[in-house]
C-alpha cells in the first residue's frame, strides 16, 4: 500500500483509514507493507524507517532536499519531490519481500504507483478518496487544481480497479473520469468499535451542553456553518460549548469568525487530537456535529456513533447514505446554519431522541461497518484486478490517455 499519511503522522480520516484497513488485513493472515512518508510521534521521537506495527510492515521515506514546506503554494512541487523518495523506499522493501498487488491511495502517490505498477509488472488498484473538483463543487479554479485533476484522471487510468468510499462517490468518480461502470467499486470506510466504546468522561459537562466536531478545517466541512448555528444556539442552551477538533488552512479565518460573533467563551479550538484521545472527546459530547458541504464519506461520523454520541450530519455524499434521518442521526441541509442549529437544538433538549439516535448509530456501525467484512471486500477486488493483459490492453485502447479538462462545473448534472 502506499499512503501519503499513516500513524503517526496523520492529516485526516484518509490515514486512519489506511491504517485499519492495513491492520484488518493482516489479522486475515495476509503479509501487508504500507509505503508512506516519514515523520515524528507526538511525542517529538523519530519514527523508525522500517518497522512491523500491529503485523503491518511499514517503511517510511525521508524528506529530500529541497526541503517544500507542506502548503497550498507548494503542493505541486512536495509531492514530485516526496513521490522520488517514496518509490525509492517501495524498491527498497521489493529486495526483501515479493507482492501481488500494489495499493494507491489518492492522487499524492500516483507517480510511485504507476512506476511500481511497470517497474514490477504487478496490477494497480487505486482508492480516491476524494476529487479535487469534489472539493470545489464541480470546479477547478486555478492552474492547481487542474494539474491535480489531471494526476487523478492519470491514476484511475492506470488502475485495474478504482475503490471508492460511498455510492456517490462512485458517481462522481465515473463522471469525472469517464470509467467503465464495471471499474470501481463501493467499499465503504469501517471503525473498530470497540476502540470508540469508552466511559463517558470527557469533557465535563458542569457548565452546560456540550458540542464536538472533527474533522480538517477547511471550507467543505463545512465548520463556518457550526459556527454561525453555535450563535443561535447559545441562546437556548446557557452554557453551551462549542469544542472543534483538527487543524487546517482555514483555522485563523475560523478562529476571526468566532470572535467577529461574539463566541469566545463558547466556541473552543482544540488543534489536532489523536490516539486515544479522541475517542474520549466523542464520547463525552452530548452531540456530534458533521456539517460538511462535501463529504465523501464521513468516517468520523462513524466513530462518533460508536462512541454512542447522537450525531447530526449534512445531507452531503456519502454521510446522507448511513446517516438516516431520525434513526441513526439527524440530518439538515448544507450550508444552512439555521438548520443546523435547530437539528441540535432537538439533541440537547429531547432525551428519548437523543436515546433513540445513540442506539441506532451503534447498532448501525456493528452490523455495517466492521473492517473484517470490509478487508474481505478489497480482498475480492485484489483478485478482480488480476486479469489477463489481453483484456487490459483492451481496456486502455477503449479509453485513451488524454486528459481534456472541460470548461465550466465538472459534476453538474444537466
Amino acid at each position: 500500500m502506499l499512503s501519503w499519511e499513516y500513524p503517526p503522522v496523520l492529516v485526516g480520516g484518509l490515514g486512519r483509514s489506511v491504517h485499519a484497513l492495513a491492520t484488518a488485513l493482516a489479522a486475515e493472515g495476509h503479509d501487508v507493507t504500507v509505503a508512506t512518508r516519514h515523520g515524528d510521534h507526538p511525542d517529538g521521537s523519530a519514527a523508525a524507517f522500517d518497522e512491523t506495527v500491529d503485523g503491518v510492515r511499514v517503511v517510511r521515506a525521508p524528506q529530500d532536499p529541497p526541503l517544500f514546506p507542506f502548503t497550498g503554494e507548494t503542493l505541486l512541487e512536495w509531492t514530485m519531490a516526496f513521490n522520488h523518495s517514496l518509490t525509492r523506499t517501495a524498491l527498497r522493501a521489493c529486495r526483501t519481500q515479493d507482492f501481488d498487488v500494489i495499493h494507491a491511495h489518492d492522487w499524492l502517490v500516483t507517480h510511485a504507483a504507476v512506476t511500481l505498477k511497470h517497474h514490477l509488472d504487478l496490477p494497480l488498484v487505486a482508492t480516491i478518496h476524494s476529487t479535487e473538483a469534489g472539493r470545489h463543487h464541480g470546479w477547478l479554479p486555478d492552474d492547481t487544481s487542474r494539474a491535480i485533476h489531471s494526476i487523478e484522471w492519470w491514476l484511475t487510468y492506470e488502475s485495474r480497479r478504482v475503490l471508492v468510499c460511498s455510492k456517490h462517490m462512485r458517481w462522481e468518480v465515473n463522471r469525472l473520469f469517464e470509467l467503465p461502470e464495471d471499474k470501481t467499486l463501493v467499499v465503504p470506510n469501517g471503525v473498530d468499535a470497540r476502540v470508540f466504546a469508552v466511559e463517558d468522561t470527557v469533557p465535563d459537562r458542569e457548565a452546560g451542553p456540550v458540542v464536538v466536531s472533527a474533522g480538517r478545517l477547511v471550507h467543505e466541512k463545512g465548520v463556518q456553518d457550526l459556527i454561525d448555528a453555535a450563535a443561535i444556539l447559545r441562546e437556548k442552551h446557557p452554557g453551551l460549548r462549542v469544542l472543534i477538533a483538527g487543524e487546517g488552512p482555514h483555522e485563523e479565518e475560523l478562529r476571526d469568525q468566532a470572535v467577529r460573533r461574539g463566541l469566545e467563551d463558547t466556541v473552543e479550538f482544540l488543534g489536532f487530537v489523536e490516539g486515544a484521545a479522541l475517542p474520549r472527546l466523542l464520547g463525552g459530547a452530548d452531540c456530534f456535529a458533521i456539517p460538511s458541504r462535501y463529504e465523501p464519506f464521513g468516517m468520523v461520523a462513524l466513530e462518533a456513533a460508536a462512541a454512542g454520541t447522537p450525531v447530526v450530519a449534512g445531507r452531503s455524499g456519502g454521510l446522507a447514505e448511513f446517516i438516516v434521518d431520525g434513526e441513526t442521526g439527524l440530518t439538515h441541509t448544507p450550508a444552512r446554519p439555521e438548520e443546523l442549529a435547530e437539528a441540535i437544538s432537538r439533541v440537547l433538549s429531547e432525551p428519548e431522541l437523543a436515546r433513540r439516535l445513540r442506539d441506532g448509530g451503534r447498532a448501525m456501525v456493528s452490523q455495517r461497518f466492521g473492517w473484517g467484512p470490509i478487508a474481505t471486500a478489497v480482498i475480492a477486488a485484489y483478485a478482480q484486478s488480476e486479469i489477463g493483459e489481453r483484456a487490459v490492453e483492451a481496456e486502455l485502447a477503449a479509453r485513451e490517455l488524454r486528459v481534456v479538462i472541460p470548461e465550466g462545473n465538472l459534476l453538474d448534472a444537466g
